[in-house]
């Protein structure tokens, strides 16, 4: 009976921790960095909307891919180099591979992607953007079902940081 009781105590307590958190959610509501956070049933609800043209309906059937959406950034060096380590900490526990690294004017940017069932399908996808001491630092973490060519144009689309480096790897 005692035992039921701690097992019950324990799962109470690290429920969260297991289920629906993310790494990065600690840097939600966080001094200094701004967030960007679009769940599934938001997606789900953008996707009702009536297309009027071509493109508009190009962007819908991918809203309906995406589960997660979640960009932090920051202009705090000490924040962006806790950004960096989590981003370098969660590729390698979440098994993601690397898909680009470029230096370009001082800015380093990593993209690392789960790939999905084909060649051209992306399960989950991470950019960091070290934009330490000049820029801001952008961190992106986007789950779904989606192919980098689409990710790119919606990213971009939205003005997001980032989505210049994301339309750099979709063309690779």
């Amino acid at each position: 009976m005692i035992i039921n009781r701690i097992v019950i105590i324990v799962l109470a307590l690290f429920s969260n921790a297991f289920f629906g958190q993310s790494a990065f959610d600690k840097f939600e509501n966080q001094e200094d960095i701004n967030s960007i956070l679009v769940n599934k049933k938001m997606f789900s609800m953008l996707s009702n909307v009536e297309a009027n043209d071509k493109e508009t309906q190009q962007y819908i059937n991918l809203i309906k891919k995406l589960d997660n959406l979640k960009v932090f950034i920051t202009s705090s060096d000490k924040k962006s180099s806790d950004m960096k380590i989590e981003a370098d900490n969660y590729s390698k526990t979440a098994g993601l591979s690397e898909l680009m690294q470029m230096n370009e004017n001082g800015k380093l940017v990593k993209i690392y992607v789960k790939p999905g069932a084909s060649e051209s399908e992306v399960k989950e996808l991470l950019l960091f953007m070290d934009g330490s001491g000049k820029d801001e630092s952008v961190l992106m973490s986007i789950t779904g079902s989606f192919d980098l060519n689409e990710i790119s144009a919606l990213t971009d689309k939205m003005k997001l940081p980032g989505g210049a480096e994301l339309k750099k790897a979709s063309k690779k």
